[in-house]
């Protein structure tokens, strides 16, 4: 058997650190090392024995969260799970907290907090043990849920078939355009592989189309921090915006996102709907819209990522025409989707995340 994962827990709320201590107790392959209510006393503890995933508030006395990751990060790089509040200021943190080097988020609500990281067991797992795998010098995203009886529900594993059909458009092949799309799909190490990304094209590129998965409120977030650093324009979809050359549209969370098109233009609709893949946004709604109404026109980029959201959807696009491009393992912070798209068959080429950029031009000259 492996060794257990080693959790540190940090957290000024006695509440949040009472009810994560006791939801991984009862978590296999997990070990709870400590709960500290700030940093300084985290590290008192982490001296004597080192954590392999840390679960951290933001918001804190002596020395706030983000504080704390910078240190971290420059003297131990270690994969830090970010716990924060659905507040415009904390997800303004936690946007920063990303860019820091945090491998993913966990949301938590300011009234009815114990009810709800009960309810969100199987988020706060995941999170972990994606994050015990992460590269997370590469950085410098679902289970079963517990209901609050303790019973274990298990949601159905939707695919893309619960929002959009598989198949050719109506029309979609009739009217001829010569418009380049470029959709990308990317999870946990997302935010930082897309800026590493989106900040080496020319203000002058095909339209982008951007599945990363994050929770609400926080993809605006996103959207305005990479517009502030990129030449393109960068910002969250709004349903029936045209994917056009120099815009990149982020998928909103909480919905999903869909390639459409009107003649010779392509949009975008925002739509409500079941998880897929228990994801919303899914990269396998985005990735099917795209092999439906773009075909050839389109290059798909699966990039790091827990799961495999995103890798039958690539499938459908090779084998629709398009050309498809899978994050290479050296690259990423976790090799989960990228892995499953190219088994699968998907990848038809596979490139570590510095070639990606040049991948996107060379589709613009076709």
């Amino acid at each position: 058997m492996s060794a257990p994962i080693k959790v540190m827990i940090v957290d000024d709320s006695a509440v949040v650190r009472q009810v994560v201590r006791q939801t991984l107790a009862n978590a296999p392959g997990i070990e709870v090392l400590g709960a500290a209510p700030d940093p300084l006393f985290a590290l008192e503890h982490m001296r004597r024995q080192w954590p392999d995933v840390i679960v951290l508030d933001i918001e804190m006395p002596r020395m706030d969260g983000l504080t704390f990751l910078k240190k971290i990060m420059a003297e131990r790089p270690t994969p830090v799970v970010i716990c924060s509040t659905l507040t415009e200021k904390g997800a303004q943190a936690t946007m920063d907290a990303l860019a820091a080097g945090a491998v993913s988020i966990i949301t938590k609500p300011k009234a009815g907090l114990k009810q709800f990281l009960e309810d969100a067991h199987s988020d706060l797992v995941g999170a972990i043990k994606a994050a015990a795998r992460a590269n997370v010098r590469k950085l410098i995203p679902s289970l079963p849920t517990i209901g609050a009886d303790g019973v274990l529900k298990v949601p159905p594993k939707l695919t893309a078939d619960a929002i959009i059909s598989p198949g050719l458009g109506t029309g979609a092949g009739m009217i001829g355009t010569t418009e380049k799309i470029i959709a990308i799909g990317t999870s946990t190490g997302g935010t930082q592989a897309l800026e590493a990304v989106l900040t080496r094209l020319p203000a002058v590129c095909p339209g982008i189309v951007v599945v990363q998965h994050m929770p609400e409120k926080f993809t605006a977030l996103f959207a305005e921090r990479l517009n502030s650093l990129c030449q393109i324009e960068v910002r969250e979809a709004k349903h029936g915006d045209r994917v056009r050359p120099g815009l990149a549209l982020i998928a909103p969370g909480g919905k999903h996102m869909l390639l459409s098109r009107s003649g010779a233009q392509y949009t975008v609709e925002v739509v409500d709907g079941p998880l897929v893949n228990r994801h919303r946004p899914s990269v396998d709604v985005l990735f099917r819209s795209c092999a439906k109404f773009a075909g050839k026109n389109v290059l798909g980029i699966i990039m790091t990522g827990m799961g495999d959201d995103g890798a039958k959807g690539l499938k459908e696009m090779a084998d629709a025409g398009a050309h498809t491009v899978a994050q290479d393992e050296a690259s990423c912070v976790v090799f989960g989707m990228p892995k499953e798209a190219i088994k699968l068959g998907g990848a038809k080429t596979v490139l570590p995340l510095e070639r990606i950029p040049e991948a996107i031009l060379a589709a613009a000259r076709g």
